[in-house]
């Protein structure tokens, strides 16, 4: 983590903190009982970030891996010119910069959308941890394969959908992340993007978002309002979306 993220820090791990890491390796990972004995003594560093706040910058040295507790990330670049391309998006019980543990230079940006509770586990004991428990190194080796097969389906949807499409292809992949995690309120979910943000992970203008959000709720498929999705027809938006979860591996089978 670099120096310029801290927000003060509590050294206590906490029961919730592990929770949030087991529940969500429990989706892909079979966990033996060894195995959450062996992540749950973890020592974590928690943070409180505001919105919008680098968590740790291109070009950067990292020293930890960061547990997303609560809150919502995103992993972006940003060329020469200022204009930034959101990569993908993370959900409690994420650890979206796994591989700055051997990566030691990161080549991007990770920062909040919300206020998030950031956990943080040094490089250090990770190792220790893979070394100590090949089972445990198994799990976190197949979430950042995951996590490639995930930025494989944001290349294809960025490069090759229609802009409604689009969109509605990252919202029905962040409602099944959620749903795993028990975060759905019944049709509706968090969506915690800006217009202008929706853009960046769209790869199209703020003003194009405008006008796909609004089309979208005009034709009945879904309406974004104050950082929430809320699904209109349930037919349409699977239709458009053209999602096939398999990529995600929401099981251990997959």
């Amino acid at each position: 983590m670099s120096s310029t993220s801290t927000t003060g820090a509590n050294e206590v791990p906490s029961d919730a903190i592990r929770a949030a890491l087991i529940k969500r390796l429990r989706v892909s990972s079979a966990i033996a009982e060894e195995d959450i004995k062996e992540i749950g003594a973890l020592p974590i560093s928690v943070r409180e970030f505001p919105a919008e706040t680098a968590v740790v910058r291109d070009g950067e040295r990292a020293t930890d891996c960061c547990l997303i507790v609560d809150g919502f990330c995103a992993r972006s670049k940003t060329i020469a010119n200022g204009k930034r391309q959101i990569l993908s998006l993370h959900i409690p019980g994420e650890i979206p910069d796994l591989m700055s543990l051997f990566l030691h230079v990161m080549d991007h940006d990770l920062s909040t959308l919300t206020p998030a509770t950031l956990g943080f586990i040094s490089h250090d004991n990770l190792q220790k941890l893979h070394r100590r428990s090949p089972s445990v190194a198994e799990m976190f080796w197949r979430d950042t394969l995951i996590d490639a097969s995930m930025f494989r389906e944001w290349i294809v949807n960025v490069g090759q959908r229609p802009a409604p499409a689009r969109l509605v292809h990252v919202m029905i992949e962040l409602r099944e992340r959620l749903r795993l995690i028990g975060r759905l309120d019944g049709n509706s979910f968090e969506m915690p993007l800006t217009q202008e943000q929706i853009g960046e992970a769209l790869g199209i203008t703020a003003v194009h978002a405008n006008r796909v959000i609004r089309q979208l709720r005009q034709e009945g498929v879904v309406e974004l309002n104050r950082g929430r999705a809320t699904v209109l027809d349930e037919r349409k938006f699977q239709e458009l979306a053209d999602f096939d979860g398999r990529y995600l591996h929401q099981s251990p089978t997959l």
